[in-house]
């Protein structure tokens, strides 16, 4: 009866849906391709054994693709449906189809509407579903169910405000949940979490952002940026989110023209708007989408790219990770650590609690305050190189040690799929 009432707001309220994706697509017309495929509606496919895995965003697929790789290897026979909900985790897909020609298939998701998800799981046919991190949709995992299809939730996280924000739609959200044939967990605590909203099983697996290895191609190209900009110090804020490049900036400004700040923000939607919050501070910018280097006076990079931040961090002394100086819950510092890069937070790595617990433990990470603090300790540390390669050679090691998750995934993923025998 409440999966009915929220099928039923959920089917009343598309007219807001629709209106969101017409104004997100003034910055971003992809918002506007695929749209028969939001409500279930896919071109001829061919047939054959299935395994479909969706990744919602950017940061989800990059997630996945050591998973991919390893099961695109182990089932020969098998092809990969990688579904999304945003443009740019459809565009990081692609390097992933590019790789794996004839065997890797993109897809939208549909909207969680109940004939829509009856549409796709018909057409596609999958022998198992994989849903990458936090994503339960109930309509989508009965559909799934009734079809005999299993869903497992995988490096999956739960947050202790998500937790809090189940439990008061425990009577939408436990079915789903407990319908769930597995859940890989990222760590001990989001097990718990997971157990007390209604999983039935969570086996910790550990994170798969640890078994993501930075492209070669984009490490050289950092390297290539450092050789080409000299000795002087840079330092990175990667992956900012609305309302924290203001406050960096105003930090920033008021510092002396020591280092170069290399300026990446989540969003490509919202380039250009950073670029007029930098130059309504008479900061000298330079954008990356220019093809020109920054010259010797310039105070602001602004990473204006997709794909190049593995490049961005092999190029910075330092980086502050975006989505930490206000209530976002921190972006990926598993990527800075990956790439040898140090790193500073901010008070909200709720999304990334242990890691960001872990590496602050092991010296590969300093926690700040503020924006103001984040600067003073920037300027600070980019003055102390011996003291940034200690937190560099801790990255690495940091990285290092929490490896072996994809294989564990894949194990648990692979029980799923195994023949069931009947009696």
């Amino acid at each position: 009866m409440i999966r009915l009432l929220y099928s039923l707001l959920f089917h009343l309220a598309m007219p807001l849906v629709w209106l969101r994706l017409l104004w997100r697509s003034r910055q971003q017309p992809e918002y506007l391709q695929h749209l028969g495929e939001r409500h279930g509606f896919y071109p001829p496919v061919a047939t054959g054994p299935l395994i479909w895995l969706h990744a919602v965003s950017v940061g989800e697929t990059r997630a996945a693709e050591p998973l991919i790789e390893l099961l695109l290897q182990r089932h020969p026979g098998h092809h990969v449906l990688l579904t999304h909900m945003t443009p740019t985790g459809r565009a990081t897909g692609g390097e992933l189809v590019l790789r794996h020609p004839g065997r890797l298939t993109q897809a939208y998701l549909p909207y969680d509407l109940p004939a829509a998800c009856g549409r796709f799981l018909d057409h596609y046919r999958p022998r198992i579903g994989l849903l990458m991190e936090t994503e339960i949709w109930p309509n989508l995992i009965a559909a799934a169910k009734r079809r005999g299809v299993p869903v497992a939730l995988v490096n999956a996280r739960l947050s202790p405000r998500s937790q809090r924000g189940y439990a008061l739609l425990s009577g939408l959200s436990r079915p789903a949940i407990a319908a769930l044939q597995a859940i890989a967990a990222q760590t001990a605590a989001d097990a718990d979490r997971l157990r007390a909203v209604g999983a039935g099983q969570a086996v910790v697996c550990g994170n798969l952002k640890f078994d993501v290895t930075p492209p070669p191609e984009k490490l050289s190209l950092g390297a290539h940026w450092r050789r080409a900009l000299g000795p002087r110090p840079i330092w990175l804020a990667a992956s900012t989110r609305e309302g924290e490049e203001a406050l960096l900036l105003d930090a920033f400004a008021r510092q002396p023209h020591r280092h170069l700040l290399l300026l990446v923000p989540r969003h490509p939607q919202r380039f250009a708007d950073v670029a007029e919050l930098i130059a309504s501070r008479q900061l000298a910018c330079c954008r990356r989408s220019s093809g020109k280097l920054p010259a010797e006076e310039t105070r602001v990079w602004l990473g204006d790219s997709m794909g190049e931040m593995p490049a961005y961090y092999a190029l910075a002394d330092l980086a502050l990770i975006g989505g930490t100086l206000l209530p976002f819950g921190g972006q990926n510092l598993i990527e800075a650590a990956a790439c040898g890069c140090p790193v500073l937070l901010g008070p909200h790595t709720f999304n990334f609690a242990e890691a960001s617990a872990n590496a602050i433990a092991c010296g590969a990470a300093r926690r700040i305050a503020d924006a103001d603090q984040a600067v003073a300790a920037a300027d600070e540390l980019l003055q102390q190189p011996l003291q940034l390669a200690i937190m560099r050679t801790a990255a690495n090691s940091f990285s290092q040690a929490h490896r072996g998750a994809t294989e564990r995934t894949a194990a648990l993923i692979e029980s799923l799929m195994a023949p069931r025998a009947t009696g």
